[in-house]
């Protein structure tokens, strides 16, 4: 059985091909770079082979095209046709409160994702242009939408209420919701069974998917309890270009004085803020380091912000679950780098956390970095979350 996922930016489309036939095998995977912009470049990789094509691509449409026409060449093809193709999965940031497992898309489905677009206004616009797109092309294949919202429709409303008037959550659903749902639910599944701890509703659990973009969940029994992303992706802790969260006072302040308007105001919060905003040096955590090292002031209090509100946030999850058996490191950050484990864990031994820096000295690997004995287990898991829309599409599809 042949799966397509799929995962829709606003300019980009990152693609994988799965062969489900026995266990889940990559058989090729790329990106569309540009799309709707001059330029526009598809990277197409099959084991070590890369194939780079430079292909106009004025909208998602084309872009899905330019896949098929890479998954089926001569060169780098592995496919004979799309006929070949079995089902789709989609990756869809928002699904608001209206889903909470990956469903087969239907003129319903579409239009509740469309109706999420002011809660994700970057993201479910393309994430519907590529399901769309899909079922033009490839007409009766079953498309599957796996939401980001999904996994943490388990929180208590406690956890997800803002204390806003009750009208406007009831008028315009604004709540909690939590993101990157695909990447948590993977990586709880692996630490549980990594631990042994498979279908134990008492197994206590956080997990730090920390990248561009960063966020934190409470776990137990497999079930999400909190989460600290919020309505959107801009709330929780400082992230590459996003402020995270602060006080709501500050916009006006800066609105009135700087003399713009919410538009504006919101692309600073999102795109001109984080670790970037408080640098002055890059988004990129690499960087950072580089410049911390090299005595940037500014680029180590960046760091120190995000360590210091990590090292928060896995303590009061330790207290939302009434003790914690496990911490799990994720994403481009999480798994590669053992500083931001190592400084974000410190100080935290008092609820039983406390890592070897002989064992966390790994990047991009599996492992167990916890001290020998350690009350709580601190582990490194790269997450997967094309081969959780894999197994969901192939699930859904039969």
């Amino acid at each position: 059985m042949n799966i397509l996922v799929i995962n829709a930016g606003s300019s980009s489309l990152k693609y994988q091909t799965y062969d489900m036939t026995d266990k889940p095998v990559v058989t090729a995977k790329g990106v569309c770079e540009r799309i709707g912009m001059d330029g526009s470049v598809l990277t197409h990789k099959v084991g070590a082979d890369k194939y780079v094509t430079e292909t106009p691509m004025p909208d998602h449409t084309a872009a899905i095209n330019a896949v098929f026409a890479a998954l089926t060449s001569d060169k780098g093809g592995v496919l004979k046709s799309m006929a070949d193709i079995d089902a789709v999965g989609h990756r869809v940031l928002h699904g608001a409160d209206k889903f909470s497992e990956s469903v087969i898309v239907t003129d319903e489905v579409e239009a509740v994702i469309e109706e999420c677009i002011p809660l994700g206004p970057l993201h479910n616009p393309a994430n519907l242009a590529g399901i769309r797109a899909c079922k033009a092309i490839m007409p009766g294949v079953p498309q599957v939408a796996v939401f980001d919202t999904a996994f943490h429709q388990t929180m208590p409303d406690y956890a997800f209420t803002y204390a806003l008037p009750y009208e406007y959550y009831e008028k315009y659903k604004l709540r909690r919701y939590g993101f990157h749902g695909s990447s948590h639910r993977y990586v709880s599944q692996r630490a549980a069974e990594i631990l042994g701890r498979e279908n134990d509703p008492d197994f206590k659990l956080i997990t730090c998917h920390l990248g561009n973009g960063s966020s934190f969940a409470a776990i137990k029994g497999g079930k999400c309890i909190d989460t600290s992303m919020g309505l959107t992706p801009l709330e929780g802790i400082e992230m590459g270009t996003r402020s995270g969260s602060i006080d709501p006072a500050i916009l006006e302040f800066i609105m009135s004085r700087e003399k713009i308007d919410v538009s504006e105001m919101t692309n600073i919060l999102n795109k001109k803020s984080g670790v970037l905003g408080v640098s002055g040096v890059s988004s990129d955590f690499r960087d950072l380091d580089e410049a911390a090292d090299s005595g940037n002031l500014r680029a180590r209090l960046a760091l120190n912000i995000f360590d210091y509100e990590g090292r928060k946030l896995i303590a009061g999850y330790a207290a939302a679950l009434g003790g914690v058996d496990a911490i799990v490191f994720t994403a481009g950050i999480g798994e590669n780098s053992p500083q931001i484990r190592e400084h974000m864990t410190d100080g935290l031994e008092f609820i039983g956390i406390s890592v070897d820096p002989a064992k966390n000295n790994i990047r991009g690997k599996e492992a167990d970095v916890s001290i020998d004995g350690g009350k709580v287990r601190v582990l490194v898991i790269p997450t997967d979350e094309e081969l959780v829309l894999a197994s969901d599409t192939k699930r859904l599809a039969q």
